[in-house]
């Protein structure tokens, strides 16, 4: 069901250790030509072309692409009373967890009269980016929208797809999660078309351009993102969802195979990695998914994730190689089941986001621990994070220097603009203090 890479008696290197990670087949630029084409309609034809677009490839026409007020207010009254209770819950606790991420302005002063100020604006309009396909996700409603709202971002959007289900209206629970927490700016529109009416705009349908764009979705959204990066900001390019499991002969074997399975559910391109020390625990939960798979509601598409090329269990002579393991993959999702946790954490560098123990299922970062659960993929934790209020501000210096404090650096400023051949760079300081014309180079 699946495969075992075996590194024991080995000590691999980070070069060896990329070439060995088992990584879906994912090929974001062989989407590009055609997110393009459909960017380009966008652009071209506005509202017209998301609808043919809605038509086309959700196969349901919307009766228009923004999704009045009204039916937000009544998706949020028809919210069940567990699952609004679970959203507020949620809401409350991301919102909490994103405040600790915004810094407060800091003044570094430099000398009499000479201060630089640190400090962090927000942009002013994002667009958020919710999926649809094999699940709902007013989850990632909360995701998106709380960090922004915390970051004092002025103006949201939110696009996901339209539902056939729903007469071609976004799935009311996603309504329902955005009417929760004030957006009252919804698109039914999805895939490479919507990142593209995000990024430029669609004048009639009154939907104006956005500076940042984040959410996760499929290649085409992925390689929509990429194409329109330089128009607009991007979170990063999200792939399929990744869980790796760093577990020694104290973790139960069943907890194991279960927060597998819950990762593979997502879809047939989801990676699950087990990666231990104990080739006992190894083949108990190899035990464990062939008995639990047949069980879960989506078997089928759990059991191919499993079987596919991203998933595997991986057999390492100790945790330090575990660890190594782990920072080369860069995993999304990171769960810690070991008896000594402490001390293999210190030696995790790269990890979207790290569960420590039995008691914090990678389940609860998707809902309620109040931890954010748009994270990179495909090893971009190695060299990213995941969404916070951080990512909707922009750090910025503010510089403030009066006379005195001028004064104090001009010679060592002229020294280095001679040094450099910029003579207008000099003058521009020494005309402040001449009285007159500014010298000429």
């Amino acid at each position: 069901m699946i495969q075992t890479i075996d590194l024991r008696n080995q000590r691999p290197d980070t070069a060896t250790l990329l070439a060995l990670i088992p990584r879906a087949v994912t090929d974001v630029s062989a989407a590009s030509s055609i997110a393009q084409e459909l960017i380009e309609d966008v652009r071209g034809r506005g509202s017209a072309a998301l609808l043919d677009q809605a038509e086309r490839l959700d196969r349901v026409r919307p009766q228009q692409v923004r999704v009045p007020a009204s039916e937000i207010a009544a998706a949020v009254d028809s919210l069940s009373a567990d699952v609004h209770d679970a959203l507020e819950s949620a809401i409350e606790r991301v919102r909490a967890a994103s405040e600790a991420q915004v810094p407060a302005p800091v003044t570094t002063t430099l000398g009499e009269g000479a201060s630089v100020v640190q400090r962090w604006a927000p942009v002013r309009r994002v667009g958020l980016y919710v999926p649809g396909g094999k699940a709902v996700y007013p989850s990632s409603v909360v995701m998106n929208v709380v960090p922004a709202q915390v970051a004092g971002v002025s103006s949201v959007a939110l696009a996901s797809p339209p539902q056939q289900q729903f007469g071609g209206s976004v799935h009311p629970t996603i309504l329902g999660a955005a009417g929760l927490l004030g957006v009252d700016e919804v698109y039914a529109m999805g895939g490479a078309g919507a990142i593209g009416a995000f990024a430029y705009g669609v004048a009639d349908a009154g939907l104006e351009p956005v500076q940042l764009i984040t959410g996760p979705g499929n290649v085409f959204v992925a390689a929509a993102k990429r194409l329109v990066r330089g128009q607009a900001g991007i979170d990063s390019e999200a792939g399929p969802t990744e869980i790796l499991i760093i577990a020694d002969d104290s973790a139960d074997a069943s907890i194991v195979a279960v927060d597998l399975i819950s990762q593979a559910e997502h879809d047939e391109l989801a990676a699950a990695v087990l990666v231990t020390d104990s080739p006992a625990l190894a083949s108990k939960v190899e035990e464990e998914l062939a008995r639990l798979v047949p069980q879960t509601a989506h078997r089928e598409r759990v059991a191919e994730a499993l079987r596919g090329r991203q998933s595997s269990i991986v057999l390492v002579d100790d945790l330090a190689v575990a660890a190594d393991f782990s920072n080369a993959y860069g995993p999304e999702h990171l769960e810690l089941q070991v008896a000594d946790v402490d001390t293999l954490l210190e030696s995790i560098e790269s990890a979207g986001a790290i569960f420590v123990g039995r008691y914090s299922p990678v389940s609860l970062g998707d809902y309620l621990a109040g931890s954010n659960h748009v994270l990179p993929t495909g090893g971009q934790a190695r060299f990213a994070a995941g969404l916070g209020a951080y990512t909707f501000l922009r750090p910025q210096q503010v510089v403030r220097y009066d006379e005195a404090g001028l004064r104090d650096v001009e010679r060592r400023i002229v020294a280095l603009a001679t040094a450099e051949d910029l003579p207008a760079h000099a003058a521009a300081v020494t005309a402040r203090f001449a009285g007159g014309e500014p010298p000429q180079g």
